[in-house]
């Protein structure tokens, strides 16, 4: 199964990372149009200049916590190309301290893109993939969306949410025209750690935040976000209702299911301690 050469798909956080390796993975799959959406207008432009041949691509620079703007972007994505079959809802960021340290407005800026995001880019989209013959949601959770270590309550807590409204979407959906994935992506090597915020009220010095995203970068190198493009484009080809991307992701997944109390001590077990997951 492919996509089909009509389709036309849109991408949010398609500036860096999975988000761009999609568009130009998706690009090559020779369907009709692309609508990219990224906050970093220059980003987006370096992903569009990526795209030499192929669909008709057009950039919305979007910030997809606003609600009017996203409202706008699936009017205008329709107006330009006509149709909308796919909708990737990947745009995130990452936001680092533990629950006594981060604040309620970074939890908020937080919950806005990376939750909010999935929210209006599923609601305002939703009536115009309802027209099609075949159409597909595809929302981007996390791995920490299925297990939960200490310092990233802030982050699970959105991922968590992605993958409880993607579900709930899936089964209500079921026997319609629209598909639905949750995506669960580990250590993919894109940019979120060194973009990433760190609570203003963290204890940590400036010497151990660096020391701490060189170590998550390292961790972060497991999978090239081409390859995690193969994989959920696979994914979407196949219909998977969970898409997990990543040797780490299927590990820690399966050891979630099996120790469900005691996940944290057995991945620090299984690493030597050298994962820091507490």
């Amino acid at each position: 199964m492919t996509i089909k050469t009509n389709s036309v798909a849109v991408i949010t956080g398609a500036g860096s990372g999975i988000g761009r390796a999609l568009a130009v993975r998706i690009a090559n799959e020779g369907i009709a149009g692309l609508a990219l959406a990224d906050l970093n207008a220059d980003r987006l432009a370096e992903t569009a200049e990526l795209i030499t041949t192929g669909p008709k691509v057009t950039t919305h620079r979007i910030d997809v916590a606003d609600r009017e703007a996203m409202r706008r972007f699936a009017d205008d994505v329709v107006s330009e190309h006509g149709r909308v079959t796919h909708v990737i809802n990947n745009a995130g960021v990452a936001l680092g301290g533990t629950v006594r340290e981060v604040s309620l407005d970074e939890i908020e800026w937080l919950m806005g893109v990376n939750f909010w995001g999935v929210v209006h880019g599923t609601k305002f989209f939703l009536p115009y993939l309802e027209k099609e013959g075949s159409a597909h949601i595809v929302n981007i959770s996390s791995l920490f969306g299925m297990v939960a270590p200490p310092g990233q309550a802030a982050y699970c807590a959105s991922k968590f949410a992605v993958r409880g409204f993607t579900e709930a979407l899936r089964h209500e959906l079921a026997g319609t025209n629209i598909s639905v994935s949750s995506v669960h992506p580990g250590g993919v090597s894109t940019n979120i750690v060194n973009s990433a915020r760190i609570a203003r009220d963290t204890t940590l010095s400036d010497a151990e935040i660096e020391r701490l995203k060189r170590f998550q970068n390292k961790l972060l190198a497991t999978t090239k976000p081409e390859r995690a493009a193969e994989i959920i484009l696979n994914g979407i080809k196949r219909r998977s209702p969970r898409i997990l991307v990543g040797p780490d992701a299927a590990i820690i997944s399966r050891i979630a299911r099996v120790f469900p109390k005691s996940y944290v001590a057995v991945m620090n077990l299984l690493s030597g301690g050298k994962m820091k997951f507490s």
